[in-house]
């Protein structure tokens, strides 16, 4: 009867156990844990970056091959993409505007055990980067993990593949959506070792340097939390104002029911039917615009992911010491934005995806162990930005279609009880 009950324990549970558990062994036996703890550390991380260039060929090839299916070359789907885009840039600005005022990893001990002196872009120009975007092998960037040429090479191949006629477009499109369903799978597998992997990476900075990279730790979450807050709070209610002329607070109540199934299951995609059934019947925005945009959102458009993995990248630098130039951020925000569009809508995704833009700059892997002890609570709250943007977006989009219905059914239905 035991085996059941564990069974029934969630993910967020085991993770909070593995960090407190993690926290008592490092204080109880100190340095002699770290036989256990480093080898649990160190299976979690290979299994992360074990999964990360076949995650990112799939999904980013059968998001691009989706939106040929989807009418995204047309009119409808230019606008989306650009305010999607527009978006996920404007809260990556935001992010690293307050990680580099605020500094959270400045001075901060995180117990990190490799000390890079620089990042592999410290000496490339712009041009440079954008350069080494293509590459010159797909195979031998697959094989070496160099992250930004495999990203380049999957949106080309999606694009070019939209353009295939229907009999030869399908099966390959079938393969890949099937190969990513495969990647999620096998992703879900890997994040089922978090807590063991939370456990040993909790266990071992507890270990080597005691309670202070925690203190950080708590200035990093508000930083983050922070520009979580000013992007859902401010950036796009005011573009909900000016674009799509409603009420944003109106509107926001209209799409609370999705917004706090969002911040509950810290997943997108499970929050799809319900964030498509408020924007319509909630808040009278058309089939045709919620089909379309919703869908689409709940794949690439991911604000608050994006803005959490750039605070995020910017952090475990400076507790590395590494003071990242303005080139080095503006490859950080590409990549975050474009690592953003292929983080897939379950939980957890975006910590899979960081790993990207941790390899994209140079910096170790390691630099996750820490961040996993308040990822969680962050992903729920990134999450449902991620859900208000897709909501704000249909908003926008539906008014420059023309349709001019929107937060009505509520007051029809309201008139039609008293009549």
């Amino acid at each position: 009867m035991a085996f059941p009950t564990l069974r029934r324990i969630n993910l967020t549970t085991w993770i909070f156990l593995g960090m407190a558990l993690g926290v008592l062994a490092g204080m109880a036996w100190g340095e002699s844990i770290l036989p256990l703890a480093d080898p649990l550390a160190d299976l979690f991380l290979r299994l992360l970056k074990m999964v990360i260039v076949p995650l990112i060929i799939t999904s980013v090839i059968s998001g691009v091959a989706g939106i040929g299916d989807a009418r995204g070359l047309g009119r409808m789907g230019a606008k989306t993409l650009a305010y999607y885009v527009a978006t996920s840039f404007l809260a990556i600005l935001t992010g690293q505007l307050l990680v580099n005022l605020i500094e959270p990893g400045t001075g901060a001990d995180l117990g990190l055990q490799k000390s890079p002196e620089s990042v592999k872009a410290a000496d490339e120009s712009l041009w440079g980067i954008l350069l080494r975007m293509i590459p010159v092998n797909p195979i031998e960037s697959m094989a070496s993990g160099d992250i930004l040429p495999i990203i380049f090479f999957s949106v080309l191949f999606g694009v070019f593949l939209i353009q295939l006629e229907p009999k030869r477009r399908e099966p390959l499109q079938n393969l890949f959506e099937a190969a990513f369903e495969v990647m999620m799978r096998l992703t879900r597998f890997v994040i089922a070792f978090a807590p063991l992997g939370i456990f040993g990476l909790i266990a071992r900075i507890v270990a080597t340097t005691g309670f202070e990279p925690f203190k950080s730790l708590g200035v990093y979450f508000l930083t983050v939390l922070l520009g979580l807050i000013i992007h859902a709070g401010i950036t796009l209610p005011l573009l909900v104002r000016l674009l799509a002329r409603i009420s944003p607070v109106r509107y926001a109540r209209a799409m609370s029911p999705a917004l706090l199934t969002a911040f509950s299951t810290s997943s997108s995609s499970a929050t799809l039917p319900l964030t498509m059934e408020s924007a319509e019947n909630r808040a009278g925005i058309s089939n045709r615009t919620t089909s379309f945009v919703m869908p689409l959102g709940a794949t690439i458009n991911m604000d608050g992911t994006a803005l959490y993995e750039c605070v995020a990248v910017i952090f475990i630098a400076q507790a590395y010491g590494i003071d990242l130039n303005m080139t080095q951020q503006a490859l950080v925000a590409v990549t975050a934005l474009l690592a953003s569009i292929g983080a897939a809508g379950i939980p957890m995704a975006g910590l899979v995806m960081m790993s990207i833009v941790l390899r994209a700059v140079g910096l170790p892997l390691e630099g996750i162990g820490l961040i996993l002890a308040v990822d969680r609570l962050l992903d729920m709250c990134r999450t449902t930005v991620n859900v208000w943007s897709d909501a704000c977006g249909a908003a926008i989009i539906a008014r420059s279609e023309g349709e001019s219905g929107i937060m009505q059914p509520r007051e029809e239905f309201l008139e039609s009880k008293t009549a």
